[in-house]
This record gives C-alpha cells, structure tokens and sequence, in this order.
C-alpha cells in the first residue's frame, strides 16, 4: 500500500523559471551589464544557479563559483516574486490531503531557500517532510534523500511514489526503491522527448492530470495489495 507521495519542487510543483532565471539579469545588472535572458527557454531553469551564470557569463568561466554566492543572496529576495505553483496542484495536493496520503519534498534546491519559498507561498503547513539538495552529502540521483524522508515519514520506500520532471528524480526513486516513479513532462525540459527514456511508470504531460494519474496509480496499487 502506498501510503505517501514525494515531490520534486521546482518544475514539478512550483514554476519558479521566472525567477531563476530573473536572477542572472539582476546580477548581471549590478555589474553593470545588459539583461541576456529574454531568449532563454524555461527549461534551463533546471541548470541551477551555476548552470545559470555559466549561461550569462559563457566567456569567463572563472566567475561563475565567484558571484555563485551573490546570485543566491538575490534569488533569495525575490524567489517568489514570479513563482507560482502549476495550475492543479493545489487541488491534486488537496486530493492527497482528504485521502489521508502525506505529502512529502525530495529537492536539489537548498533546504534555505525552499522552505522560504513554501513559507512565502503559505504553503509550509503542506507538506510532512522536506529534504533538500544540502540536506546531507549526497542528492538526487542518489537515493539517499528519499531514504532519509522515508526515515522521517517513518515509511519504506516501497510504500511511496516519487513525482518529477527530471532524469535525476526518476533514477534516485528507482534506486531508493519506490513503488513507482511518474515523470512530469510538463517541467524544465530542454529536450522534451527524453523523458521517455527516464524508465518511468508513468509520464504526465499537463500538471491538471496529475491527480488523475496518481488516484489512477493508488487505485491500481490498492487493488493488487489486496
């Protein structure tokens, strides 16, 4: 019996592109150089905060670990500014809710920053357990993370579902040994045929189907423990 769910944050629950990648402008502003980012995908958002800054300053590689710091420092202030959770989440969380399944985080984003990010959203009551990309020493793909929300959840992986719009997501809850992994196609994907490819249970391509596939999962998973 499944008897949680654990989300990747960005991409998956929150579209929070806009504001990672406001941040390089913002940066790149106080340097005194133009914005760069009007022609980026949303997808690179993926790429973090370093990957980011690798994109504004392709020439000079050797600043990107030096204004890393800084580029945190101003995200932080403005990483709800445009960031919204995808239409449906809030009722697909809702679902979950009512249905008496705990809702869990398993994130690369620091474990600072995402939870300012649910307390400005007033989404911090949300969820039962949050395990961030500096949480411990090992992150997604590695298993770790999920065993150690599992740990806190006081569940086996094998009584989860893992939910994300990343390679990586679908690795660590195959590894950890979750009951199934759904990749969401609607995240940060900068070739969108490659999910197919991931070795996921189930691929949803509009976060408003979500819900439907996971109470389709549950449904299946229920039936087959009985």
């Amino acid at each position: 019996m499944v008897r949680a769910v654990l989300f990747d944050l960005d991409g998956t629950l929150i579209d929070t592109a806009a504001d990672l990648i406001g941040t390089l402008d913002d940066v790149r502003a106080e340097l005194g150089l133009a914005p760069c980012t009007a022609e980026l995908p949303p997808a690179v958002a993926a790429r973090g905060g370093r990957g980011l800054l690798t994109l504004g300053f392709p020439d000079q590689p050797e600043l990107v670990e030096r204004l890393l710091p800084r580029y945190l420092q101003v995200y932080a202030g403005r990483l709800a500014r445009l960031s919204r959770p995808y239409a449906g989440i809030a009722e697909v969380l809702d679902q979950l809710q009512t249905a008496g399944i705990p809702v869990a985080i398993v994130t690369n984003k620091p474990e600072g920053l995402a939870r300012q990010l649910l307390a400005e959203l007033g989404w911090t009551e949300r969820f039962a357990a949050l395990v961030g990309g500096d949480t411990l020493d090992r992150r997604k793909p590695h298993p770790e993370p999920i065993w150690h929300v599992c740990q806190a959840l006081r569940l086996k992986p094998e009584q989860t579902i893992m939910v994300g719009d990343d390679e990586r997501d679908i690795a660590a809850g195959r590894a950890a040994g979750c009951a199934l992994n759904i990749a969401t196609a609607y995240g940060y994907l900068e070739t969108p045929d490659q999910v197919a490819g991931w070795g996921a249970d189930d691929i949803v391509d509009d976060p408003r189907q979500l819900g439907a596939a996971l109470q389709r999962r549950l449904s299946l998973l229920s039936h087959r423990a009985h």
